[in-house]
C-alpha cells in the first residue's frame, strides 16, 4: 500500500487552495481610469465630483464606476480611448484649478481586496508605461570640482598673505604668484589642502606659477561617482512618483535607463526626473540699490544680480549659507497666513551656518535662489548647458532659526514640485533626456494575449502528449502542471515581482521542464513493472529512485537561473525570476503533489496493473 501522512496531504491541499486564492486577483484585469484632484491639495467636494460626472454623461461617456481615493475622485472607463478623450474633456471643463492623472485600476472585487490580495505587477512591456534614456553631464561635475579647488586655494593663500591670481582651467587650477619667493611655501599649502592632485611648478622671472591637475584616476572617480549618485537620486524621485516596480539602471559610462510601468503621463515624469533643480539660501545685499545695478548691468563687489519670478531685480551676496545638498527633508504645507509654503529641515552643517547667518542678519531679508540646469541647442546646432536662476522668495528674517524653517512666496503647484525635488535630492550632475518611448496599455495587452497564447499552446501540446502516452498518470501530471502555473502566479503576486515578456518566456520554459520530472518518475515506474515488481512497489520505487535525478537536473538549472539574476539586468532578471520560481514549484508539484494524488487514487487498492 502507498499512503501519505495526513500532514503531507494537508500541505498539498493548503498550497493549492491558498495559491489559487492568492492568484485570484489576476483574473479580473485592469480598467483605465482618470484621477481628478484639486491643485491646492484640498479635498474634492461632492458638487465638484457631480459636475465631473455630469460633464461626462452629457458627452455620452459610459462610466464603469467612480469612487473616492483620498481627497480625489477616480473614474473608471471601459477603454483607453474613452480614458484619453475623457481626460481632455474634463481638462477643458474643470479648468486649471484641477489636476488630471491617468491611471490603471485593478478590477479586483472588494472582498478580495479586503484580504490584502493584489494582482502581480506587470512590467513596462506588458502594462505599458514610459521608457527614458538620460545622459549625465559628467563634465559639469569636473568643472564644479575644479572651481571648488580654485576657491579653496585662493582663500588659503589669502590667509597667508600671499599675492596671487587663481584661475580654474579644464581639469586643472593654475596659480600665478607675484613673487618667486612664495613658490615653496605655496606648494606646501596647496599640497596640504589637496594632496591627491598632481602638481607642477616653475619660475618666470620675478614671478612663479603652480598648476594643480586632476589625474586620470581622479577624473574617472568623479565621473563614476556622479553617475552612481544620480542613479540613487533618480530612484528616490521615482519612489516619490509612486511607481510600482520601476527600473533605474546604468547603461554604459554616462547614461541611465529609467522605465516606469503604468505611467501614462510622460510629461510629468520627465519634468520630475529630468529636473536638476536645487536651491541656495543667501543674504540679500540690502544696503545696495538693485535697480541701479540692473540699469548699469553689473553688481557691486561681493554681490550678484538676480531676478524675482515677476522680473524684479534683486542683489544677493555671493556667499551661500546653505544649499539643496544639505537638506534632510522638505514637505509641502502652509504658513501661518494659510499661504503655500515648503517646510525645510537642514542637516547639522547647514543648520549651523543658518543659525550663524540669522543671528548676524536679524530683521534683514534672505533670498532663496532656485537654480535649474537645462540643455539647449545653440546657433551652431550643438548642445550647450545653461543655468536658469530665479529668486523665489526674499522674506525678512524675523527670528533666529537653524535646522527648521519654511520657504514662502510660492503657489500650490510650485510648492508641491519644489518639495518633491528637494526631498528626493539635488542631482549630482545635470542629466539630459536622450530618448523617450511610450508603450501604450493596448500594446501591453497585446503582449499579454500573445504570451498567454504561447503558454496555453505549450501546455496543450504537453498535456496531449502525456495524457495519451501515460494515460491516468498523464492526467495526474496535467493536474500538477495546472497547479504549477497557479502557484507561480501566486508567488509573483505575493512577492509583487514584475512580470515581463521574458518572464512569460520563463514560464513557457517551465511548463516544458515541469513535466520532465513526471516523465522520469513514470518511466521508472514502468521499468519496475517490467522487472516484475508489484504495482504498489513500482509506484514507491519510481518516486524514490527518480528523486536524485530530478533534484540534480533541477538544482543545476536553478543555479543557472540564480547566476542570470545576479549578473543580468532588466529582462534577464525577469526571465531568471520566473524560471527560478517555476523550478521550485515544479519540483513540489511533480514530486509531492502528484504522489499525493497517485496515493489517493491507487494507494488503498490491490492492483494487478497500472495505467501508465
Amino acid at each position: 500500500m502507498n499512503r501519505y501522512p495526513l500532514w503531507k496531504n494537508l500541505l498539498v491541499l493548503i498550497a493549492v487552495v491558498g495559491g489559487g486564492l492568492i492568484a485570484l486577483p489576476n483574473i479580473y484585469g485592469d480598467d483605465p481610469a482618470v484621477l481628478i484632484s484639486r491643485e491646492d491639495q484640498g479635498e474634492l467636494g461632492e458638487m465638484e465630483a457631480d459636475s465631473a460626472r455630469r460633464a461626462l454623461a452629457v458627452a455620452g461617456y459610459e462610466i464603469l464606476g467612480a469612487r473616492r481615493r483620498g481627497g480625489s475622485l477616480l473614474i473608471r472607463f471601459d477603454s483607453v480611448e474613452d480614458q484619453l478623450s475623457a481626460r481632455d474633456l474634463l481638462d477643458e471643463q474643470l479648468g486649471p484649478d484641477y489636476s488630471l492623472a491617468l491611471d490603471l485600476v485593478p478590477r479586483t472585487p472588494d472582498w478580495v481586496a479586503a484580504l490584502g490580495l493584489r494582482p502581480m505587477s506587470l512590467g513596462l512591456d506588458l502594462r505599458g508605461g514610459v521608457h527614458f534614456l538620460f545622459e549625465v553631464d559628467t563634465d559639469s561635475v569636473v568643472t564644479k570640482r575644479v572651481e571648488g579647488y580654485a576657491d579653496d586655494f585662493s582663500r588659503r593663500l589669502r590667509e597667508e598673505g600671499i599675492r596671487r591670481t587663481v584661475q580654474p582651467l579644464d581639469g586643472a587650477v593654475r596659480v600665478e604668484l607675484r613673487r618667486r619667493e612664495d613658490l615653496e611655501r605655496s606648494e606646501e599649502l596647496l599640497t596640504e589642502i589637496e594632496p591627491d592632485l598632481e602638481y607642477d611648478s616653475g619660475i618666470d622671472g620675478e614671478s612663479a606659477w603652480i598648476t594643480a591637475t586632476l589625474g586620470e584616476a581622479r577624473l574617472r572617480e568623479l565621473r563614476d561617482n556622479a553617475v552612481s549618485k544620480n542613479i540613487t537620486i533618480l530612484r528616490n524621485r521615482v519612489n516619490e512618483l509612486g511607481v510600482a516596480e520601476p527600473l533605474v539602471q546604468r547603461q554604459g559610462l554616462g547614461r541611465i535607463v529609467v522605465q516606469l510601468p503604468g505611467v501614462q503621463d510622460p510629461a510629468l515624469a520627465a519634468r520630475i526626473l529630468g529636473s536638476t533643480a536645487t536651491v541656495e539660501f543667501r543674504i540679500t545685499c540690502y544696503e545696495e540699490n538693485a535697480l541701479e545695478a540692473d540699469r548699469l548691468g553689473r553688481a557691486p563687489l561681493g554681490c550678484e544680480l538676480q531676478y524675482h519670478t515677476d522680473g524684479r531685480p534683486i542683489l544677493l551676496r555671493r556667499a551661500v549659507i546653505a544649499d539643496g545638498g544639505q537638506l534632510v527633508d522638505a514637505r509641502q504645507g502652509f504658513d501661518e497666513n494659510g499661504q503655500p509654503a515648503v517646510h525645510v529641515n537642514l542637516a547639522a552643517r547647514g543648520a549651523d551656518a543658518m543659525l550663524e547667518a540669522t543671528q548676524e542678519n536679524l530683521n534683514r531679508p534672505m533670498g532663496v535662489l532656485f537654480i535649474e540646469t537645462k540643455r539647449e541647442l545653440d546657433e551652431r546646432g550643438e548642445f550647450v548647458t545653461r543655468e536658469e536662476k530665479t529668486v523665489i522668495s526674499d522674506a525678512t528674517i524675523r527670528g533666529v532659526f537653524s535646522s527648521r524653517f519654511q520657504i514662502t512666496g510660492l503657489n500650490v503647484v510650485e510648492a508641491r514640485d519644489l518639495a518633491l525635488l528637494l526631498r528626493a535630492g539635488a542631482l549630482e550632475a545635470p542629466i539630459f533626456k536622450v530618448e523617450e518611448r511610450t508603450v501604450g496599455p493596448s500594446l501591453g495587452q497585446d503582449n499579454i494575449n500573445q504570451g498567454m497564447r504561447a503558454i496555453l499552446a505549450g501546455l496543450l501540446l504537453v498535456v496531449l502528449f502525456i495524457s495519451i502516452y501515460y494515460r491516468v498518470f498523464g492526467m495526474i501530471a496535467t493536474l500538477a502542471l495546472a497547479a504549477n502555473l497557479v502557484l507561480i502566479v501566486a508567488l509573483l503576486s505575493l512577492l509583487q515581482a514584475s512580470l515581463t515578456l521574458p518572464g512569460i518566456a520563463g514560464i513557457v520554459l517551465t511548463v516544458g521542464m515541469a513535466v520532465d520530472a513526471n516523465v522520469l518518475i513514470f518511466e521508472r515506474i514502468r521499468e519496475e513493472l517490467r522487472n516484475g515488481n508489484s504495482p504498489q512497489a513500482s509506484i514507491r520505487a519510481g518516486y524514490e529512485k527518480a528523486l536524485v535525478t530530478i533534484a540534480d537536473a533541477n538544482i543545476t538549472t536553478l543555479i543557472a537561473a540564480i547566476v542570470l539574476f545576479t549578473f543580468g539586468t532588466g529582462p534577464i532578471k525577469g526571465f531568471a525570476i520566473t524560471l527560478s520560481l517555476g523550478i521550485l514549484m515544479s519540483m513540489f508539484t511533480a514530486i509531492v503533489g502528484t504522489r499525493a494524488v497517485v496515493n489517493l487514487v491507487y494507494g488503498k487498492r490491490r492492483l494487478s496493473r497500472l495505467a501508465v
